[in-house]
């Protein structure tokens, strides 16, 4: 039971995991905020930029796409009937989840703190919130059928550690000037 939860919510959850990565690696380009500021401070920073979150949302997109392709054989393989993942609800996960960053950037300017400056549980769950209300408002069939109470909870639970384990090791490769 708990490793189907943890299989599913996993699973599911695969196409708001990668948006954020993919933005780090394209990152660059021109900031969504154009460099303008509210009360003295940027309202986003040079981090938020339109090519990642481009970049960032496509990657979620065709991963999901990706994922249907083997949701098959993966199923059979870890003996748990996984989602497959319609069009709307990719878009929505992988969106929703760049949307969620983006607004806990906008929080922590306004909280006076700079980029890549910690601002714990915002930063772990932050991309989660997003996707989540993206794709209940999006494909709301879909979310209720695969995000059941129980699979949101080991969601919660589950990404601030995956999101520790991520960050590290982006940090050790040299992708990520912070750990967090």
């Amino acid at each position: 039971m708990v490793g189907s939860l943890v299989a599913t919510a996993f699973w599911a959850m695969l196409p708001a995991y990668v948006p954020n990565n993919a933005a780090v690696l394209a990152g660059g380009g021109r900031p969504i905020d154009g460099g303008r500021e509210l009360r003295g401070a940027r309202l986003l920073g040079d981090g938020k930029t339109w090519r990642g979150t481009a970049v960032g949302t496509a990657a979620g997109v065709v991963l999901a796409l990706a994922l249907n392709a083997v949701v098959d054989p993966v199923s059979g393989a870890v003996g748990v009937d996984l989602p497959a993942f319609e069009l709307p609800a990719a878009v929505a996960l992988a969106a929703g989840a760049m949307a969620g960053d983006i607004g806990a950037s906008f929080l922590k300017r306004r909280s006076g703190r700079e980029r890549g400056a910690a601002f714990p549980g915002l930063d772990q769950l932050d991309f989660v919130a997003g996707a989540l209300a993206a794709v209940f408002l999006v494909a709301p069939a879909w979310a209720t059928a695969v995000f059941t109470l129980p699979v949101v909870a080991v969601v919660v639970v589950m990404t601030p550690a995956f999101h520790l384990v991520t960050n590290v090791g982006a940090y050790a490769l040299g992708v990520k000037a912070e750990p967090w």
